[in-house]
């Protein structure tokens, strides 16, 4: 089993930065990717960026790409989301996954979520 924790949410003006964090408890594989999903209200959930726990293979949407940046720390089970340039259209409420699977932007590759952190852009 696995236990994530995301945490970094706030209030942010359009253009400002925020970095999320999401703790990893319980045993990892290094086949794993740590996915980054958002989902605003009255809307889906949407993939945002994903990383394997071992090598350096990174996935964004074509929406984020060249403001996020997602990154790990294998010796303490966390990753990280730094968020730049922030627009009004990122506000949701920010999860992380951990999961096994050969397309990390499919949620149904990830088994354990976290609770999810608010991420409020105001302009």
């Amino acid at each position: 089993q696995v236990q994530l924790v995301e945490s970094g949410g706030g209030l942010v003006q359009a253009g400002g930065s925020l970095r999320l964090s999401c703790a990893a408890s319980g045993r990892t594989v290094s086949n794993y990717a740590m996915g980054w999903f958002r989902q605003a209200p009255g809307k889906e959930r949407e993939f945002v960026a994903a990383v394997r726990w071992y090598g350096s293979a990174t996935y964004y949407t074509d929406s984020v790409k060249g403001r996020f940046t997602t990154s790990r720390d294998n010796a303490q089970n966390m990753v990280y989301l730094q968020i730049n340039s922030l627009e009004s259209e990122d506000t949701a409420v920010y999860y992380c996954a951990a999961g096994a699977g050969l397309v990390p932007q499919s949620p149904n590759d990830y088994n354990y979520w976290g609770q999810g952190t608010q991420v409020t852009v105001s302009s």
